[in-house]
């Protein structure tokens, strides 16, 4: 049934791979490879860009979870009808200039990123493609069904073998010397994704995580170790602070440094207080 599948031809799979180049950069604090990484992602997926429309119609079957059956297979009918009248040409030349630049401005080596979620993207990828048989489209689009009717903590280990996940989050985590929290994995992919939509999926993000981390300080200030140390009480009440300037303040570097810290701070905390 497979067809063969070169990834970099796959939209959603590029986007995704420049993501997580994006994501490390910020983290590392390498501003001309994350800045590389974002011009790249401006230029080649703005909202006028063949590359755009053609990353709605992988991102309407993969960023949907926990669906009715009947919603999704109507999303899917959709999807393909919207990707069906995209010119082939157009979004083979894009892809074209969309590597050389990658390969140009950055390196080869993006295409090796892990992404954890490639094998939905290469399923995805299949079911648009006409070299298929009308059987494996069904047996394809029941597979991506299942994917978008299950909850999103059970699509994981549904599309990706687990052993091979841990390797390549190991290698991942080893190569960049890192290893990102859940909370932030998905605070970054909304930063880099911000660039495409406004920002309106950030700024619900950060409202919700901002209100999430200070109900978690003022929890933490209860802690015994905390509450009978001025030094860390103190030092708790100033990030509590900060984190309520934020709703005045533009979203900027220096604001998602601190949510990341914070981030990992309120991790250390509670997983020590569990421990203890």
């Amino acid at each position: 049934m497979r067809i063969k599948h070169n990834k970099k031809r796959n939209t959603a799979f590029v986007y995704e791979a420049l993501i997580v180049e994006a994501t490390v950069a910020v983290l590392k604090k390498d501003v001309h490879r994350q800045n590389k990484a974002i011009d790249i992602i401006r230029k080649h997926f703005n909202s006028k860009s063949v590359l755009k429309k053609d990353l709605n119609c992988y991102r309407s079957l993969y960023e949907n979870q926990n669906l009715k059956t009947d919603v999704s297979k109507r999303i899917i009918r959709e999807a393909k009808l919207q990707q069906k009248l995209l010119d082939p040409a157009g979004v083979f030349e894009a892809q074209t200039q969309l590597i050389h630049d990658i390969n140009k401005d950055l390196s080869p080596s993006i295409f090796n990123n892990f992404v954890p979620n490639y094998k939905t993207l290469a399923t995805i990828a299949q079911m648009f493609s006409d070299k298929i048989s009308p059987k494996n489209q069904i047996i394809l689009e029941n597979q991506i069904i299942t994917n978008m009717t299950k909850a999103n903590n059970e699509v994981e280990e549904m599309f990706v073998d687990k052993a091979l996940y841990n390797t390549f989050v190991g290698k991942f985590n080893n190569k960049y010397e890192v290893e990102l929290l859940t909370e932030q994995k998905e605070l970054l992919t909304h930063y880099i994704s911000s660039f495409t939509d406004n920002a309106v999926s950030l700024k619900i993000f950060l409202n919700e995580e901002i209100s999430r981390l200070k109900i978690k300080l003022e929890e933490a200030r209860k802690i015994e170790e905390i509450s009978v140390d001025e030094n860390m009480l103190h030092k708790t009440n100033t990030i509590i602070e900060r984190l309520e300037s934020f709703s005045k303040e533009p979203i900027s570097d220096e604001l998602l440094l601190t949510i990341l810290k914070t981030q990992a701070l309120v991790k250390e905390i509670y997983t020590d207080g569990n421990n203890n």
